[in-house]
């Protein structure tokens, strides 16, 4: 059997299991990746809400990313639930210390009630301290809005240019995500000079919590398998949409449930 590919995961750990690292682990298990974690806080939280948040120290960050990178190295890096500033400017130094093959930055700041979480400060971080090194940044239509500071993106015309103004800050690619435009989701990727769009149907369902994560980690381990990179987001958005489809009708939890995170064999 061939080594798989090596994948690491910043990010918060999410008690109930649908996002966060969890949501990636799960998500390279399934395309054959290993998976690696360094944790950045620990969420008691559930389906309905996030009951509390425990940072780990800037120390402990670097000591967990020293360990991993020192030793198993990772093809590619997916950032995630960052959100303090001293962390933000110390994973940019590391990033750019072990230099891995492939960068995806998923910008974790708002909520499910698409309110920012975190302050101006860690916004303009991410914009000047991560963009810059990333091959990815998968901003939601919301997440988007508030790295730019800007009122709601609520056509694709608007999509496009935000996705032109956040190119400016130096990441190979964009990929806009989520936008609901009628009986569509619509995903639009920019790599500087062209737009491509990927659309998928629409699933009625509220079990999409960690759908942002699972894209973007897909997107990661095909990126590290050698796929080029509107293959990888092309595939990466089909394997959500089934996980979408797969768990649409779960009741596992009184809220916003996962997604069905499983090999289609």
């Amino acid at each position: 059997m061939n080594e798989p590919v090596k994948l690491l995961t910043i990010g918060g750990s999410d008690s109930g299991g649908a996002a966060g690292i969890q949501a990636d682990l799960k998500t390279w298990t399934v395309l054959g990746g290993y998976g690696m974690s360094v944790l950045t806080a620990v969420t008691a939280q559930n389906s309905l809400t996030v009951k509390d948040v425990a940072w780990m120290t800037p120390h402990f960050v670097q000591a967990q990313l020293d360990a991993v990178l020192s030793d198993y190295g990772a093809a590619a890096v997916k950032t995630g639930f960052l959100g303090r500033a001293e962390l933000i400017i110390l994973i940019s130094g590391l990033l750019q210390k072990y230099k891995p093959a492939h960068i995806v930055i998923d910008p974790v700041l708002v909520n499910h009630r698409h309110q920012p979480m975190f302050s101006h400060e860690v916004n303009l971080l991410y914009y000047y301290y991560l963009l810059p090194l990333a091959d990815l940044v998968t901003p939601n239509v919301t997440e988007a809005a508030v790295l730019l500071n800007t009122s709601t993106l609520d056509s694709l015309g608007k999509i496009r240019r935000a996705a032109e103004s956040l190119s400016r800050a130096g990441p190979r690619y964009i990929l806009i995500k989520g936008f609901r435009e009628r009986e569509e989701v619509v995903d639009i990727l920019f790599d500087g000079s062209k737009f491509t769009e990927f659309r998928q149907p629409f699933i009625e369902t509220q079990n999409t919590h960690g759908a942002g994560d699972t894209l973007a980690a897909a997107i990661c381990a095909l990126l590290a398998k050698g796929e080029a990179m509107e293959t990888a987001v092309a595939q990466a958005q089909q394997f959500t949409h089934h996980a979408i489809q797969r768990a649409a009708n779960w009741q596992l939890g009184a809220g916003h449930g996962p997604l069905g995170i499983f090999s289609e064999k």
